[in-house]
């Protein structure tokens, strides 16, 4: 199946069982409005639904992966308005109502994140430049990142004088420890793309020239694989950081009495049995 689709800041293609996901305003650094970050929420939903999308890809075009969210554009939590009567993103100044930053939040980067986390595919972000604020967050809650050498990862919300958001405090400890979380957010020093990998936020660092090949391949081996194994994988795996052991282990048992019927797993054990590669379909 081949599928392809372009829009105001993103472009989508769904192409050999991979949704590739590409932010599209590089003159922005694809820094999110909140549309085009409610169609990439959409399109991870699409794949969830879709059996015959075995993976997704996360990129960006031009100098920038994400800048994270537009605070030019009112995809801030100080300008999108999303109570009363207003149409969300129009900017009222001067006027807030307790309760509207935490209700943009939880709408708005924490439902894009949780998009992410929740996806029933294995999300590859292919980071091919800076990865900012929410821009950021949106490549450590993807399952495996690549990254160019030339990408850069910064937590800028310290410049701002604001909060990590988007599901940063969450995230970042569980990736490298608290003491390196914090000083990431404390200082808001841009971190190089091998010293994101050294850290264990970055799966592996390739030439620039080298990320859309690299990323290509890793796609189509995700999408070759066992997808409902997969997705229970990344579910055990993501539940086992926030419960205790024994909450794991009979998470563990539930998805392998349930992976244990799908086809996928019936046929690798007959592979298996017969001395031959499993030709897996995703069912």
């Amino acid at each position: 199946m081949t599928a392809g689709t372009s829009g105001t800041g993103i472009r989508h293609e769904v192409r050999a069982g991979v949704s590739r996901i590409t932010l599209d305003r590089p003159e922005a650094l694809n820094a999110l409005t909140p549309g085009l970050r409610d169609r990439v929420i959409e399109l991870l939903a699409d794949a969830s639904a879709d059996p015959d999308i075995r993976a997704v890809v996360l990129t960006g075009t031009g100098r920038g992966f994400c800048a994270g969210a537009d605070l030019r554009g009112g995809g801030a939590a100080g300008g999108e308005r999303v109570a009363g009567s207003r149409a969300a993103g129009e900017q009222v100044p001067g006027e807030r109502v307790a309760g509207d930053v935490a209700r943009i939040l939880r709408l708005g980067a924490q439902r894009l994140v949780a998009a992410v986390l929740d996806c029933e595919k294995p999300v590859l972000a292919a980071v091919n430049g800076t990865a900012a604020g929410l821009g950021a967050h949106l490549a450590f809650a993807c399952d495996l990142v690549l990254a160019a050498e030339s990408a850069r990862f910064i937590e800028v919300f310290v410049r701002r004088g604001l909060v990590p958001d988007g599901g940063g405090a969450y995230l970042l400890p569980r990736l490298v420890g608290p003491q390196r979380a914090k000083e990431l957010m404390f200082f808001g020093d841009a971190l190089r793309a091998a010293d994101a990998e050294r850290l264990g936020l970055v799966n592996r660092v390739v030439p620039d020239e080298e990320l859309a090949g690299t990323a290509e391949e890793w796609a189509a081996r995700l999408a070759a694989g066992p997808t409902r194994a997969l997705a229970l994988a990344k579910q055990l795996v993501n539940a086992s950081l926030d419960g205790d052991r024994t909450a794991a282990f009979a998470a563990e048992a539930a998805a392998q009495e349930i992976n244990m019927t799908t086809a996928d797993a019936q046929e690798g054990v007959a592979a298996f049995v017969a001395r031959r590669d499993a030709e897996f379909r995703g069912r």
